[in-house]
């Protein structure tokens, strides 16, 4: 489990450009407990730490929620905290690509 999240961004010197690329992938995400998938568009992202979703995806797919010991700070790509609510859930799916 995470204990705190690293800010890698900070190393890197990024230009107007690098904000503006962005590269997806097709997935497909399954439900451990009914083996039920989904195909999505994936945001790759070479400097995250981990791997998330949104809560309003979770949401509107129903995926079960896990709740996790210790919240997880989140920071956007020039080193503030994201206003958003910290990571408190997990959710356990298979992924394949």
């Amino acid at each position: 489990m995470l204990n705190r999240v690293v800010d890698n961004t900070s190393a890197y010197s990024l230009n107007k450009e690098d904000y503006l690329r962005e590269v997806t992938v097709k997935i497909s995400l399954e439900r451990i407990d009914t083996q039920e998938g989904i195909t999505v568009n994936a945001l790759l992202d070479s400097s995250t730490t981990g791997l998330v979703m949104s809560s309003e995806f979770v949401r509107k797919q129903e995926f079960k929620l896990k709740k996790i010991e210790r919240s997880i700070y989140v920071r956007n790509m020039n080193g503030s905290l994201n206003k958003e609510k910290l990571i408190e859930h997990t959710v356990e799916v298979n992924i394949y690509y």
